[in-house]
């Protein structure tokens, strides 16, 4: 009976050091979200060293409208009132981001811009 219990909590202890390992991966890895976003020059900080010379703090939205601020930085600053993509991950921040048209946000997106 008790190599029973001994094996029983070995095997416990294993699956449960496998689930979180699975989840720490994947919110390292593998979670990630688009926002968008529009730039505004006037929230970006000029930065003196290394390639990335700028970073941005703008307020950025799912395709929801959920709202969320977001910092990112850039090699170079960006144009002023251009619309942004942005795949966010919930631990590392802005992961990528690309320029894209007014036309290609979420609806509930370009309610927030009134375009």
């Amino acid at each position: 009976m008790e190599d029973f219990r001994s094996k029983m909590f070995t095997i416990l202890g294993t699956i449960i050091v496998i689930i979180v390992f699975c989840v720490i991966v994947w919110l390292l890895f593998y979670q990630e979200s688009a926002y968008y976003t529009q730039v505004d020059n006037a929230n970006m900080e000029k930065l003196n060293s290394g390639d990335m010379r700028y970073e941005y703090t703008l307020n950025a939205y799912d395709k929801n409208g959920n709202m969320k601020e977001v910092t990112f930085k850039t090699s170079r600053e960006l144009k002023e009132d251009a619309y942004l993509k942005l795949d966010v991950m919930m631990s590392r921040g802005v992961k990528a981001w690309e320029e894209v048209s007014y036309k290609e946000l979420p609806s509930e997106v370009k309610e927030k811009y009134n375009k």
